[in-house]
């Protein structure tokens, strides 16, 4: 547990506060269709494919904990029946990733949902957090839970809020610079300062 006050943070590290929250019955919240997207599940996705949008999406907000993973790793994730990778299409093109854990028995962790830039302010978040929500408790569960940090795009917070989710708990995340462990290019969220 950490003493109140400031804290140095180790050069070449990156610090950020996490927010986790739940919930715990379907919110009622409604959405539009969006009539060129489409939700596609996958049983399997190659990994580069998977990292090449992994990065698209969220290089700018550090996303880096799946581009240590190994192929394999990630392909027996994506195999796993409990697991559910879903990307938003248009045209064909992925912009749009969430993912389902149900390996926790009763509950389901909203493991990563992000959209590509083109998709922001369409609607296309509502959408997709709609059929987030609606495929989550469509099995036995008693929680659905995601967390977000600071890093995240500034409306991540709110949006889970609006969109049902209470938050329960916040901690303080200190992790290596992926730009500097070369898992994302040194020009990746040029709004978060490095300290090499």
């Amino acid at each position: 547990m950490l003493s109140a006050g400031f804290h140095d943070v180790p050069k070449g590290h990156v610090t950020t506060v996490v927010t986790y929250l739940e919930m715990t019955s379907p919110s009622q919240r409604a959405a539009r269709d969006i009539p060129d997207l489409n939700l596609v599940l996958h049983d399997d996705m190659d990994p580069e494919l998977y990292r090449s949008l992994f990065r698209k999406i969220g290089q700018d907000y550090l996303w880096f904990s799946r581009l240590s993973s190994t192929d394999t790793d990630l392909a027996s994730l994506f195999r796993d029946p409990d697991y559910h990778l879903y990307t938003l299409q248009r045209d064909g093109q992925d912009l749009g990733l969430m993912e389902l854990d149900f390996r926790q028995v009763g509950e389901c962790e909203l493991a990563f949902f992000g959209l590509d830039d083109a998709l922001i302010g369409t609607g296309a978040g509502r959408f997709l957090m709609t059929h987030a929500i609606t495929n989550a408790f469509a099995r036995p569960i008693t929680r659905l839970h995601v967390h977000t940090c600071t890093l995240d795009s500034p409306q991540a917070l709110s949006f889970y809020i609006r969109s049902g989710f209470t938050p329960y708990k916040q901690q303080i995340e200190i992790a290596a610079d992926p730009r500097l462990t070369g898992h994302l290019p040194k020009t990746a969220a040029p709004q978060i300062p490095m300290y090499p």
